[in-house]
């Protein structure tokens, strides 16, 4: 965040309480992935990871990447598991 909101400019005091938080570095995120959609995304990774591979190197902007491992950790999985599902859907 290049710009820190100064207090009082804030929505609410839920969405001080989570600025401050994160910013503090002790933010706790609950991930929502239930054994039901784990076992659907390791099988989607799965089909994804079959057939021969190829190593690539592929040049992303900091903020996408942080992102794409945030995500991942919240649906649990590797983030390049998670980038290579994304390109698979997005080429099937």
């Amino acid at each position: 965040m290049k710009t820190k909101p100064t207090i009082g400019k804030y929505f609410d005091e839920e969405e001080r309480e989570l600025i401050e938080s994160i910013e503090a570095d002790d933010a706790v995120f609950k991930s929502h992935l239930t054994p039901a959609r784990k076992k659907q995304i390791e099988a989607i990774a799965r089909a994804t990871m079959n057939g021969e591979r190829e190593k690539i190197t592929l040049r992303i902007s900091r903020n996408d990447l942080s992102r794409l491992k945030s995500k991942a950790m919240q649906e649990g999985m590797p983030y390049q598991t998670l980038i290579n599902s994304i390109l698979h859907k997005a080429v099937s």
